[in-house]
């Protein structure tokens, strides 16, 4: 008797393109016995499959259970169609259309099966560096528009080689349709340029470029989304060129090493810490320096406890170390101590867009760097590096980039698409398709004319990348960000509701949106600056955050911003507020040096020039000025991550009661300064700030908890990239018997802004 046969149409959704998802299901269609097809298209992977029922639902069930590793399944929808009758054999068929469902995959380091081939002799591929296949290699940045397939990305300029081909259209290999396919025949080449752009001919490129490198000379690197600047880390007078050359006064530099091993030599490696840099993704992680006065040049990262370390993704990274062991074979030395340590910082001068092209970086990079490596294959999109920090064994992501964009956060609700176009500084840009969100890649700063072009053209790339039309846009509050221009301009040409969030609304409402949280919550954000809905600096706030909007139940007592801006960058002005404010003004002149301090005490005591602000940072800025830690910063949270950094460094001391918890919920911290203030013990006051600050928040969220009832706080704001503070803020509310949510797939700073600016149109959209 026959078996009754029966046929399904499956849709799968999500990251399921450039991951050898098709291949995957014809060989388990084949090994069930199945005929019928499967084929990609601008919604995901599209299946028919035919056979007996019951091989037909274990079909189904091995899809989800034994994905390829880099795929993520979103969903995974089955309808029953009439059976064909047919029995020819499971196939792959050409890519269809479809209505922009598809998810684009982020690029991801090279894998074990290609660095056993980059390293074998024999091997037609040895020393290639652009080895990859569906495993591994460059997907977003070579990527122009959906379906992943090569006529859309920058290799349709490559035609395969017939070896190639052949690998391409087996269905049974590794690089069966591996977009980015090729070989030393066919695929892109490696040149090595000198600093006017002429081509270094004789020598081999690879070498050539270390030899330099080890010679002191600074090297632009094509990368995968992005050029590095690159010197031997182990080479002060480098480093300190390199500084020079890039006007980076005092910036920490990342660091890229050969394996863990070498990275054990600078700083200590917990096993979480190992599988972050292990990872396909390949982060930049920020590991606990041994010694920060010893080992590397002081140039690296001046006056730090931590290091940013990378290890290799691209195969050009590897033949770097690989030319420095002195190309052994095989991948045994891959396990092995290798001594080179690499400042691996990005092409992006005067914190413009990471240069890209070879043309661009002959251009920006000109007087920088001394000699290029470059290759013929386009890059597509900008895309730096993603930095990121263990804690808890969690990874916490600090600038969300590379190997993680444009990766989807699932929400609680989907809705009509929304484009949301960040904040002023570390800016992103979110998109919504239906119950998903798409962050792009960071961005950076919006003080400069390249960075804000940046921003229109990531905008219009993930839009058109992804298929998707906006019906609302949104942004920050304030009107001079040119993010909110923008978003001002595509709403008047596009006739699109344009929805302006305050900046700590949004700083909660993306942690909400990554946790699928739909109901409402307490929220502590703190951070350096963000307009409040009543026109003043905002930075230390509690909010009660729900669907249908925001309550501000609290802050931060006011602190004076002696000069206004200028005060976020010199923490010694706001040391100077705090110390008119405790009424020891007259202590200004002896205590700070600058020879504005006589200026600033007057314009304190005559109230000019000294707007207020709740901002949490410049508590931190006040807390380290007093301590004697920096007058005056040379980047963005310096201040912050010293004081960090030795409270970490002396370890945990009780927390004092100087601190004030008003019945209007104003959480005053100036008798802690006045503590600190006459503390001789820098490292001791850095402790004692935090473990002060963290009770004090979690007492002041408790608080709150009683009168509102709600038992969740959201923990977000740059200041909770602090990781002493965050870990006591968090056993500090878990002991009141509160849930804590924090960012984990997004960074807690403004890098996530974005998407809880998204969240919140989403949410308006659906209450309107």
């Amino acid at each position: 008797m026959t078996e009754a046969r029966a046929r399904r149409r499956l849709r799968v959704r999500g990251q399921v393109q450039g991951v050898g998802f098709r291949p995957f299901v014809y060989r388990i269609a084949a090994e069930g016995g199945l005929s019928g097809w499967v084929r990609n298209d601008s919604e995901g992977v599209e299946i028919e499959a035919e056979g007996p029922a019951d091989a037909l639902a274990e079909f189904e069930r091995r899809l989800a259970a034994e994905a390829p590793r880099l795929a993520r399944i979103v969903a995974l929808e089955g309808l029953d169609v009439a059976p064909a009758g047919g029995r020819d054999p499971f196939c792959i068929v050409a890519s269809g259309g479809g209505g922009g469902g598809a998810h684009v995959t982020p690029d991801t380091a090279v894998c074990p099966d290609c660095l056993a081939e980059l390293f074998d002799g024999g091997d037609r591929r040895w020393r290639y560096a652009f080895i990859n296949c569906t495993n591994c290699g460059p997907r977003y940045t070579i990527t122009r528009a959906l379906p992943y397939d090569r006529p859309n990305t920058s290799m349709a300029a490559f035609a395969m080689c017939a070896p190639c081909l052949a690998e391409y259209r087996d269905p049974r290999h590794r690089r069966f349709h591996a977009q980015p396919n090729a070989c030393p025949d066919c695929g892109p080449a490696l040149s090595l340029l000198d600093a006017s752009g002429a081509p270094l001919r004789g020598e081999d490129p690879v070498a050539g470029a270390l030899a330099r490198i080890r010679a002191g000379a600074i090297l632009a690197i094509k990368g995968l989304g992005g050029f590095h600047l690159v010197c031997d880390a182990s080479h002060p007078a480098a480093v300190t060129e390199l500084r020079r050359r890039k006007n980076r006064e005092e910036k920490p530099f990342a660091l890229m090493v050969a394996n863990v091993v070498a990275a054990a030599r600078h700083a200590r490696v917990s096993p979480a810490e190992r599988a972050a840099l292990e990872s396909a993704e390949r982060p930049i992680v920020l590991l606990e320096r041994h010694d920060p006065a010893a080992d590397l040049p002081a140039g690296v990262a001046p006056g730090l406890a931590m290091l940013g370390v990378m290890l290799p993704y691209a195969p050009l990274h590897y033949l770097l170390f690989h030319e420095y062991a002195g190309r052994p074979e095989g991948t045994g030395w891959l396990g092995q101590p290798v001594d080179l340590t690499l400042v691996c910082t990005s092409a992006n001068p005067g914190g413009e867009p990471l240069v890209i092209g070879n043309d661009e970086a002959l251009a920006r990079l000109g007087g920088i760097a001394d000699a290029f490596l470059v290759h013929d294959r386009d890059i597509l999109v900008r895309c730096d590096d993603t930095v990121a920090h263990v804690r808890g064994d969690a990874l916490r992501f600090i600038r969300r980039a590379r190997g993680q964009t444009p990766r989807a956060v699932a929400l609680a609700r989907g809705g009509a698409p929304v484009l949301a176009l960040g904040a002023y500084l570390k800016n992103t840009v979110c998109v919504t398709r239906g119950d998903e969100a798409f962050v792009s890649q960071h961005i950076g700063d919006l003080d400069n004319r390249p960075t804000c072009r940046a921003l229109e053209e990531t905008a219009a790339h993930l839009l058109d990348v992804l298929d998707i039309v906006p019906a609302a846009v949104a942004s920050d509050l304030h009107p001079d960000f040119e993010s909110t221009r923008l978003a001002e301009r595509m709403a008047a040409a596009r006739g699109l509701p344009h929805f302006r969030v305050q900046h700590h609304h949004a700083h909660v409402a993306a942690v909400m949106a990554e946790h699928r949280v739909a109901t409402p919550v307490l929220g502590l954000a703190l951070d350096g600056v963000g307009l409040g809905d009543d026109g003043a600096a905002w930075g230390g706030e509690l909010l009660q955050v729900g669907p249908a909007g925001y309550t501000r139940l609290g802050h931060l007592a006011p602190i004076a911003l002696p000069g206004g801006d200028r005060a976020a960058r010199e923490p010694w002005r706001v040391a100077a507020a705090a110390l008119h404010a405790l009424g020891r003004g007259a202590e200004i002149e002896r205590r700070f040096t600058s020879s504005g301090a006589a200026a600033v005490r007057s314009m304190l005591e005559a109230g000019v020039r000294c707007p207020p602000t709740t901002s949490a940072g410049r508590w931190f800025d006040a807390a380290a000025g007093l301590l004697g830690l920096k007058e005056v910063m040379r980047y963005e949270g310096q201040a912050a991550m010293l004081l960090e950094g030795l409270a970490a460094a002396h370890g945990p001391v009780d927390p004092s009661s100087d601190v004030r918890l008003a019945d209007d919920l104003t959480l005053d911290l100036l008798p802690l300064l006045g503590h600190l203030a006459d503390t001789s013990d820098a490292g001791f006051g850095a402790a004692l700030f935090h473990s002060t600050l963290a009770r004090a928040l979690a007492d002041w969220a408790a608080a709150a908890a009683e009168t509102t009832g709600l038992q969740r706080v959201v923990l977000s704001g740059g200041c909770f990239m602090n990781r002493v503070l965050a870990t006591g803020v968090e056993r500090h509310l878990r002991s009141h018997g509160l849930g804590v949510l924090e960012a984990s797939e997004l960074p807690p700073n403004d890098g996530g802004i974005a998407a809880g600016q998204a969240w919140v149109a989403l949410m308006a959209g659906m209450e309107s």
